[in-house]
């Protein structure tokens, strides 16, 4: 199955997760997701907006920095992440993300629901 860029879904969502700014997320499975993947997007956070914290039951949700640099709370820690990074996000555990710098961070997000 191919499913082409502009069939993908995109939609925007203000103050995602109790963030900052106005995300963008384009859906890459569009309806076809497997059982355990909740969700397969690209997100882009704009300069000076974040993705709130918010803490995944049940689930586990990656991040994929593609581009532009970003700072990640990971359970209280603050880490600075970039192109390359991967967050991991395991069940019980909490994390937000906020774009740093003059280039938006651009991300893919996989959430994979337990067993």
């Amino acid at each position: 199955m191919v499913i082409q860029r502009k069939d993908m879904k995109i939609e925007k969502r203000p103050q995602m997760r109790g963030g900052t700014g106005e995300c963008t997320l384009t859906m890459l499975g569009g309806d076809t997701l497997q059982k355990h993947c909740r969700m397969l997007s690209e997100i882009v956070i704009p300069v000076g907006s974040s993705i709130g914290e918010h803490e995944h039951t049940g689930e586990t949700e990656y991040y994929i920095i593609l581009e532009g640099r970003g700072i990640v709370r990971d359970n209280g820690v603050d880490t600075e992440v970039k192109p390359g990074d991967v967050v991991v996000t395991n069940n019980g555990a909490k994390h937000s993300i906020t774009t740093i710098g003059d280039v938006p961070v651009k991300m893919i997000a996989v959430i994979v629901t337990d067993a």
